[in-house]
């Protein structure tokens, strides 16, 4: 539970107080807040370098139990990562020692130079995407929650930043709860399983929902994603999310890829990653838990989510690699690869997504490619589009909440390398090189026209190693990305 209290800081009663120091300037206008953080500096274990820590206990002058600062760095590079990843280790710690209660004192009009709302917000961020574990099946629990997290701001800015608070909290809850959906193992998590778990997320939100079974996407001749399930025992699905305010005249679509398993077909995993492709839904979360955030901050604009969901496996009635489909769209794909899934049902439901609801904007977010890991690492997602608007607003978006994507190119002489012999076109370009590229123009085969964006995050998806705020495994990336772009289209559009 997150609040604002405008209490004097030294006054507070809690298991800890947090606050931040520069290295060279004071960010606190309290003199004995300032006072505090000069006496520290005098310790050789702290200096306020981006990344110090040092907790004192029951401090003289307070009345919290334990007193930690926590180092910014440099004022001149202060950004709300900065505070996001300051907080979000200090949220670490107090779980670790398994405190109920936390208070984190918000930095004074000091560091204008990036306003108190941005630096406000961030710190929630970084309290709340701390503030979680995914401890499901361990009985062993060695961390836990903070309870409640109070942030101490001036008495005549409470009410106006309330808002801000809540925003991040219902976005950040989304991100969470993704986490949570993409860590459930695979066994766990079959396309009905997720899907039934994301319908009663949804109802709860007031989203309106439709589930295509195995039988109406047969009907209805999603043949890439009857294609790709075929090997499994687990049938697949279509998921449709929609928020549709009464006034909204423009529609976004929102599609995630969602293997809830990859095998890689015939064509079978054999690399170390294989017991990580529980996370090749991670695209699928995104876009469901962004769904969830939507419904709480009321965009005036029609959103909906297409989800498609298979399991990708192994058995006499797989897709052969050699095989021709027919998809959604029309067009006929020869399998080059089975383990080049994810393209072919996030095919079916552009394809779908374009004709049944007609989109002004449709962005697709997919762990897609291991080129676009090895192109640009875990840290950036890879972005492609033929749209410059649509690029910027992504790419602002993407800066504002640090999950980071880079413009990629979409190189149309490489449309070439996806031609088939003998079907409109192959899954599978001739080469490896430049694979992320083609893999995106595959997508863009089935936009029909649609303004379009493809985000490519099988990078920053699932990270072996915890960072600040995000422990190992799933990182919700491109929910809050997600979010913001829809936030800032809902102003322009």
């Amino acid at each position: 539970m997150i609040k604002l209290v405008t209490t004097d800081p030294t006054r507070i009663k809690s298991n800890l107080l947090v606050i931040a120091a520069c290295e060279d300037i004071n960010v606190y206008e309290h003199p004995r807040l300032v006072a505090t953080i000069q006496q520290s500096r005098r310790l050789n274990e702290f200096s306020g370098n981006r990344g110090d820590e040092i907790i004192l206990y029951q401090p003289a002058g307070y009345m919290t139990e334990r007193l930690m600062i926590v180092g910014l760095g440099e004022s001149q590079k202060l950004s709300p990562e900065t505070f996001r990843t300051a907080i979000g280790r200090a949220v670490g710690r107090a779980m670790q020692h398994k405190l109920s209660t936390a208070a984190i004192t918000v930095p004074g009009p000091v560091v204008s130079g990036l306003g108190f709302e941005p630096v406000l917000e961030s710190m929630v961020e970084g309290a709340c995407l701390a503030n979680h574990t995914f401890a499901r099946y361990k009985r062993d629990k060695k961390t836990a929650a903070v309870k409640q997290i109070a942030f101490v701001v001036p008495e005549k800015t409470a009410a106006k930043h309330r808002r801000v608070v809540r925003k991040a909290e219902a976005i950040c809850s989304g991100t969470l709860m993704a986490r949570d959906w993409v860590n459930t193992p695979a066994n766990d998590k079959t396309p009905q399983q997720f899907a039934a778990a994301v319908v009663r997320s949804s109802e709860k939100a007031n989203l309106k929902t439709k589930l295509l079974r195995k039988r109406e996407l047969s009907r209805q001749k999603f043949g890439a994603i009857l294609a790709v399930a075929a090997g499994s025992e687990s049938d697949p699905a279509v998921l449709v999310l929609e928020h549709f305010p009464a006034r909204a005249k423009r529609t976004i679509a929102l599609v995630g890829k969602g293997v809830t398993f990859d095998s890689g077909g015939l064509n079978l995993k054999t690399n170390v990653r294989i017991n990580q492709m529980k996370a090749d839904m991670a695209g699928a979360a995104a876009v469901a838990a962004a769904m969830l955030c939507l419904s709480r901050l009321k965009p005036d604009l029609r959103v909906v989510g297409v989800i498609p969901l298979v399991e990708n496996m192994i058995s006499g009635t797989a897709t052969r690699p050699g095989d021709i489909i027919r998809t959604y769209s029309g067009k006929t794909v020869e399998i080059g690869n089975t383990d080049a899934e994810g393209r072919l049902i996030l095919g079916d439901a552009i394809a779908y997504a374009v004709k049944k609801y007609r989109p002004e904007i449709l962005i697709d977010m997919a762990t897609l490619t291991g080129a676009c890991v090895i192109a640009l690492g875990e840290e950036l997602a890879g972005l492609f589009t033929p749209d410059d608007e649509l690029a910027e607003t992504i790419l602002q978006s993407a800066v504002k909440t640090h999950e980071r994507c880079w413009r990629m190119p979409l190189i149309e002489d490489y449309r070439d390398l996806l031609k088939s012999d003998v079907a409109d076109i192959n899954n599978m370009p001739r080469h490896r090189f430049g694979a992320a590229i083609t893999a995106a123009l595959y997508l863009s085969e089935f936009t029909a026209g649609t303004r379009w964006a493809h985000i490519d995050i099988a990078g920053p998806a699932f990270h072996k190693k915890s960072s600040a705020y995000c422990g190992p495994g799933a990182t919700g990336f491109g929910v809050r990305l997600l979010c913001e772009v829809i936030l800032r289209m809902a102003k322009t559009l």
